[in-house]
């Protein structure tokens, strides 16, 4: 676990610190580990392994899922994205198919794709 690794920078902490559910002055836990939290989603997220995987350093991976259904299902990420949409420091932090790349025998194995001519007619 290497917190000079980690993502979310101070400044954007300090973003969406106010979006996410609990307060450091609610009894219990309810606030105290909401960056190492969303620390673990990103890793999850950028990795694509499955939870299991999460290192332990993030905590125990069967409560850091339930706890990650549970803000997705009340809108939290929805509050996150749309505050950060226009933050340049996030940019990299989103992942689509356009910057990830597929193994070479996803199109077609060795020497590309070929296309094998049918013994059927031409239609015209």
């Amino acid at each position: 676990m290497r917190p000079e690794r980690f993502v979310i920078t101070d400044r954007s902490w300090a973003l969406i610190e106010s979006l996410l559910p609990g307060t450091d002055r609610d009894r219990g836990v309810t606030a105290k580990d909401n960056r190492l939290f969303l620390e673990a989603v990103l890793w999850k997220v950028r990795v694509g392994g499955p939870w299991r995987d999460l290192p332990l350093g993030f905590g125990e991976w069967n409560s850091i899922f339930r706890r990650f259904r549970r803000w997705a299902q009340r809108g939290v990420f929805q509050r996150i994205f749309e505050a950060v949409s226009g933050d340049p420091d996030f940019e990299y932090v989103l992942i689509d198919g356009t910057i990830i790349s597929a193994h070479q025998k996803a199109s077609g194995a060795k020497g590309g794709l070929s296309i094998r001519l049918s013994g059927a007619p031409k239609a015209d």
